[in-house]
């Protein structure tokens, strides 16, 4: 896992060094162990390196295939690259390392842009083709690593984060309207290539940008999610069957691709605890793991503790468990949204970067039990969506926006009114010819959209803030078309994620299965109060927001008079959002 960065000049000039200098800088922490630089006429690429395959010199990055034509850098792990090796040197390919790095560029000279639909793992990698003078950038499937970038008609600029290309100088940072709708409707997801500023663009999951010398841009998908039931039908127990190989695959091919140790991310809840039992069941010995809580309010409780220790006794496993207080929490608070790529209303976001400070001081690469309840149905919304009745539009947003559009106008002033733009973007997703039923659409919407823009991307900053690589097999490709053709009944089934219910039954304890879904809590962001209502309170009457003038102040006053009052139909507080992304503003902008 690495940060990732490059420039190209359509103006006859060479990249400025010092703009590069700056944007090494804006990924340093994605990668602390090994730097590099190429530069040659109009193009530089640059990589910060976490060390996690062939940890020799071998593997420094940017890094050319074995005829010279074509050069990379890489954000990433190919599951699949041993295999694609072999291939390669069978038709003559050489290599001087046992870096994934080295597979994909020498694949790339062998097949060209085709040699994606090859690829299986999480990337996001830049090639330049010396001899065509032309920049490719390509991401994976799931939008598992990150790609900004900025055009503006001189040059081209990427990263792995847009902070990188924020460092330049060069970019719009003003904000841009129809991106802050979904924002605030889908709790802070804004699909790609969108983000909140005008001249940050980021490359959608699934596809292949290409930048010709003359700054033109043509953006291709290789891949769609298909959410249709297979030709041959397949009983219960088969899928059942057919999902827990699928799924054991995906730990093992994440476990065995890393010449250092593994471990887990144990939350207390079904899916990473899940995670822990398939690492037994192929073999770990003591899985390395690692839990943490906060402070309870009276109203929720700040850990899951009393489910993470039944699964580290039953698997003896080799454990570690943080207990953060609220004053740290308050006092870090800044440092977490400094490394947010984008701002993130998901309360875990803080709570993933404590966790990941403390485990990278243990390990280089952890499991993380993120996509499961977007692609198996976990979360309670769902069956409420299957149960309701109207279009698709009309059943999803009544259970899933955060606002109403008419509630939107009233939080925010005239200059940022838009039409309803993030409903026009959830019909026609949710009108997709890729799926068979409306929940297959749902699930399908959630997987290639909002699990990209919410807990994935809070998941990468967070844990690569101190490079520490996440790894997340319940995004494994196989597995998700897997899952995609199998019936939402049976996803559905015990209150959601049923089929991972039963594939789970007496392999983690049953206190664990039947205890009500859970969130990587922390009350102090939802029950604001005390020094956190001080803190949220101090942005929103702030110099600078007031001169932003994002907020209707009436709107604003009225979440701070009644701080514990206005919840999201998913319970996130209002009042941290307001005061999220204007913080982020004014650490960012």
């Amino acid at each position: 896992m690495c940060g990732i960065f490059g420039i190209l000049r359509f103006d006859g000039a060479a990249p400025d060094l010092a703009q590069a200098e700056g944007m090494s800088s804006a990924v340093a922490r994605r990668g602390p162990d090994d730097r590099g630089e190429w530069s040659e006429g109009p193009v530089l690429l640059g990589h910060r390196r976490l060390s996690i395959i062939d940890l020799s010199q071998q593997g420094h990055q940017p890094m050319a295939e074995s005829g010279g034509r074509y050069h990379i850098v890489f954000n990433g792990t190919i599951y699949n690259y041993p295999e694609l090796r072999e291939e390669l040197i069978a038709l003559g390919r050489r290599f001087r390392s046992h870096s994934d790095t080295e597979v994909i560029v020498n694949a790339w000279a062998e097949w060209g842009a085709e040699c994606v639909d090859r690829l299986h793992g999480m990337f996001a990698f830049a090639i330049w083709d010396r001899e065509a003078q032309t920049l490719h950038l390509v991401r994976d499937r799931m939008g598992i690593k990150p790609l900004y970038y900025s055009h503006d008609g001189r040059r081209f600029l990427f990263a792995s984060n847009p902070q990188a290309l924020l460092s330049t100088g060069d970019c719009d940072t003003r904000l841009d309207a129809q991106s802050l709708h979904p924002l605030f409707t889908l709790h802070a997801v804004v699909p790609a290539p969108g983000t909140l500023l005008r001249g940050v663009r980021k490359c959608p999951p699934a596809h292949v940008i290409t930048v010709t010398p003359q700054g033109e841009l043509t953006m291709q998908r290789y891949w769609n999610l298909v959410a249709r039931r297979p030709a041959e039908p397949r009983s219960d127990a088969e899928w059942r069957d057919a999902i827990h190989q699928a799924l054991l695959q995906a730990v093992k091919k994440r476990l065995a691709i890393a010449d250092v140790p593994v471990g887990v991310l144990l939350s207390g809840g079904l899916d990473s605890s899940l995670l822990v039992a398939l690492l037994a069941e192929a073999g770990v010995d003591r899985v390395r793991t690692f839990s943490i809580g906060f402070e309870d309010q009276p109203e929720e409780k700040g850990s899951e503790f009393e489910f993470s220790d039944q699964v580290v006794a039953m698997y003896d496993t080799d454990h570690r468990k943080y207990l953060i207080p609220n004053d740290e929490v308050l006092q870090r608070l800044p440092e977490a949204v400094a490394q947010m790529a984008e701002p993130m209303f998901g309360q875990d976001a803080v709570a993933f970067y404590l966790l990941s400070e403390r485990v990278a001081e243990e390990v280089k690469v952890v499991q993380s039990g993120q996509g499961a309840d977007e692609v198996f149905a976990g979360y309670f919304w769902y069956p409420r969506m299957n149960a309701a009745i109207g279009t698709p539009l009309e059943r999803f947003a009544p259970w899933y926006f955060d606002r109403d559009h008419p509630e939107y106008l009233q939080m925010m002033q005239a200059p940022w009114q838009v039409p309803d733009v993030t409903s026009d973007l959830v019909r026609r997703e949710l009108e997709t010819e890729h799926a068979d039923t409306f929940m297959d659409a749902v699930l399908r919407f959630d997987v290639t959209t909002l699990v990209v823009d919410d807990p994935v991307k809070r998941v990468d900053n967070m844990t690569m803030a101190w490079g520490l690589e996440a790894r997340v097999p319940f995004l494994d490709q196989q597995l998700v078309e897997l899952a995609a053709q199998c019936p939402p009944e049976l996803k559905l089934r015990h209150n959601g994620k049923g089929i991972l219910k039963e594939i789970a039954r007496g392999r983690i304890p049953d206190a664990v299965i039947d205890r009500p879904k859970g969130y990587f809590p922390m009350p102090a962001l939802k029950y604001v109060r005390g020094a956190f209502y001080e803190w949220m309170a101090d942005i929103l009457t702030s110099q600078a927001c007031r001169e932003r003038g994002l907020y209707a102040r009436s709107y604003v006053d009225r979440l701070l008079a009644e701080p514990e009052q206005h919840f999201t139909r998913l319970n996130g507080s209002k009042l941290w959002h307001c005061a999220l992304l204007e913080y982020w503003l004014q650490t960012h902008i």
